[in-house]
């Protein structure tokens, strides 16, 4: 099964970090701790997340310089940063806005307040998972009814098919490894063989084409797939 959305907090004080995570949960989305920027960055490195909620006053590896370093990679540039912050001047929050934080919270906050401010990041990275009906040319992908058309004819996709079109929809134009399809369609608990991915696209393909439309999926040679 595909993974849930995955939030990583980042936060020191234990108290802030098991609340967060309690509401996070509650909400659906799949939930990283890291006590640290230090293990904050190796989170990132080892399971990349979807959005991530981090605190600006942290010992050693503040969250500015979290953000600062996040934001200039290229591999996890686009993931929305939530900044949390005691402080509230105006100088403060352009500040951390400039570093790259995607939004800027001040504590205390409401916690109804961030869970709605996480699943707006959410919406422009992962729209599916929020029931947002997707387009490409011709294809069109409704989330929340599980249902597939091109032009005037409705396709009957198998779940892992559906899964792997909902990605590559929601990034046109993006190149995704095999490796990167199995954490986001299969999910990271689960082993799979990097080749049932290409099994898996051959059969998407063959449903998209059933009609005779060209085929939208290119194979980027010893790298993987992308929708057009």
């Amino acid at each position: 099964m595909a993974q849930q959305p995955h939030v990583l907090v980042v936060e020191d004080e234990p108290a802030q970090r098991e609340v967060l995570a309690y509401n996070l949960e509650a909400e659906g989305f799949r939930v990283t701790l890291a006590e640290n920027g230090e293990d904050g960055l190796i989170c990132v490195d080892e399971d990349t997340p979807d959005v991530i909620v981090l605190d600006w006053m942290m010992p050693h590896l503040s969250g500015i310089e979290v953000c600062r370093r996040l934001k200039i990679k290229p591999e996890t540039r686009a993931i929305p940063i939530i900044m949390l912050s005691a402080r509230s001047e105006e100088v403060d929050k352009v500040r951390g806005l400039e570093t790259g934080a995607d939004d800027y919270v001040v504590k205390p906050y409401s916690v109804y307040e961030l869970m709605a401010r996480v699943r707006a990041q959410l919406r422009r990275v992962r729209p599916a998972t929020v029931g947002q009906v997707l387009t490409y040319d011709d294809i069109v992908l409704d989330a929340e009814t599980h249902r597939v058309t091109r032009g005037d004819n409705q396709l009957k996709l198998g779940p892992t098919e559906f899964r792997l079109l909902t990605t590559f929809m929601e990034k046109p134009g993006r190149v995704w490894s095999r490796d990167m399809l199995l954490d986001r369609v299969w999910g990271r608990d689960i082993y799979v063989d990097t080749r049932t991915v290409d099994v898996h696209v051959g059969r998407l393909r063959k449903v998209l084409t059933q009609h005779g439309g060209s085929d939208p999926v290119r194979t980027v040679r010893g790298t993987g797939y992308a929708l057009g």
